[in-house]
């Protein structure tokens, strides 16, 4: 407890330098929260985008850069973040319906996923005709 509330003394020491020792600090200090608090939207939405790529290994055997593939076609397809796509996939595994224009999109990207399989599986053009 005495460690937390020197931290927090510390804190406010370094908020009271910044703001009316120097000023370069202070604009320092503000660019050093902006980036803590990107970077703390970014780990967020990264724990969701794995959800829902395990999801989409789940429910469609492939790899996981694949997975990842597929969320990126829908998110260009539907001009929403990764993040959002992610968050639609992981609500519509826990039983929410998913938006119908994500569901157009997912069916566009499962159908190219899978003629792309078929045409790899499949034996060249001069195999096939004998």
């Amino acid at each position: 407890m005495h460690r937390t509330t020197l931290l927090h003394e510390d804190y406010w020491k370094l908020r009271a330098e910044a703001t009316w020792g120097n000023a370069a600090a202070g604009e320092d200090l503000v660019a050093l929260r902006a980036e803590n608090d990107q970077l703390r939207r970014a780990l967020a939405g990264r724990a969701v985008i794995d959800q829902a790529r395990g999801i989409i290994m789940v429910l469609t055997p492939c790899s996981r850069g694949t997975a990842r593939d597929l969320l990126v076609d829908i998110s260009r397809q539907c001009n929403t973040k990764l993040p959002g796509v992610s968050a639609a996939m992981v609500a519509a595994w826990e039983g929410k319906p998913l938006p119908e224009r994500m569901q157009r999109a997912l069916r566009r990207t499962l159908r190219r996923l899978y003629a792309e399989d078929r045409r790899c599986d499949s034996p060249p053009a001069d195999e096939r005709s004998r």
